[in-house]
């Protein structure tokens, strides 16, 4: 049975749902036969996860968000959630030791951005591409 071109699933703000998420996006890609960019979008899915679980300020009962979309040319991941605080990539110090999610989401997807959602909240999204797969 094929699956929908698009997969939503909810996690609590816990760190522990970043490894699980990254199986099912593992899981999803393989049945749509993206495999090849699978170390790619599971680096961008970690990012973009672990930066809502640890920044997003709301409340503790609101889950996050994450959706995975069969797209022409690849995939793309949007992680949904509750806060209006909209993330900032900068290139931290060198000596710095994080701070480098958003440059490496930048340097891994084809693009990315900040979308507002329907109410609160916001969303962060990237597009991989298979032809750009290295």
């Amino acid at each position: 049975m094929d699956q929908p071109p698009t997969i939503v699933l909810r996690w609590s703000r816990s760190a522990r749902n970043v490894g699980r998420a990254r199986a099912e996006l593992r899981t999803t890609l393989s049945a749509w036969g993206l495999s090849r960019i699978e170390d790619a979008a599971s680096l961008v899915l970690s990012e973009l996860l672990t930066n809502a679980v640890r920044h997003a300020r709301t409340a503790p009962d609101r889950e996050i968000e994450t959706r995975y979309l069969k797209i022409p040319r690849g995939l793309r991941v949007e992680v949904h959630d509750a806060s209006e605080v909209r993330p900032l990539m900068a290139l931290p110090a060198a000596e710095a030791g994080g701070g480098w999610g958003l440059p490496l989401v930048d340097v891994l997807s084809e693009k990315w951005g900040v979308s507002d959602r329907e109410g609160f909240g916001k969303f962060v999204w990237a597009e991989l591409s298979v032809e750009a797969a290295h």
